[in-house]
């Protein structure tokens, strides 16, 4: 038995402790997710993605479609259905470049920007008090550890 296979063997061992805990959480948060995800529809027919699309936009000023799918972490064929609904509603508009017509320009519309000045926070406000209530430290820990799950989660999809 080499070192690294007893190295694998004992990480592994050791994983079990952890398999419950991990997936209840991550579980925990999936379902406040839904919850909030709910909410936000209540509120103009967004979905948190939509309204993450539009923030991202928003603070951009105007994006490629693939640069926009790699910011908000989306394939490109979930992208496209997601700026279509967008583009129906007039929250968002497209425009081809005018040096090189195949690029295409994904800019934020008059309405998209009235309807993000009034639209809910990405995270719910319970959340969003008791994370500001934490010391600052501990958000950017926080932060770091759930961006590396997420890492660790990979293309799950």
């Amino acid at each position: 038995m080499t070192e690294e296979t007893v190295l694998n063997e004992s990480n592994s061992a050791g994983l079990e402790a952890f398999e419950m805990p991990l997936f209840q959480a991550m579980r925990r948060l999936q379902q406040d997710a839904e919850v909030h995800a709910k909410r936000l529809a209540r509120y103009g027919g967004l979905s948190p993605v939509q309204l993450m699309i539009l923030q991202v936009l928003a603070s951009e000023g105007q994006l490629t479609a693939s640069d926009l799918s790699r910011r908000v972490s989306l394939t490109a064929a979930t992208l496209s259905g997601q700026i279509d609904r967008l583009e129906e509603r007039g929250l968002l508009q497209r425009q081809r470049d005018e040096q090189d017509r195949r690029r295409q320009w994904l800019l934020l519309s008059d309405s998209g920007r009235a309807l993000l000045q009034q639209a809910p926070a990405l995270l719910p406000p319970e959340f969003r008090a008791r994370f500001a209530a934490l010391p600052q430290w501990e958000r950017h820990a926080l932060t770091a550890a759930l961006l590396r799950a997420a890492e660790l989660c990979g293309d799950m999809e």
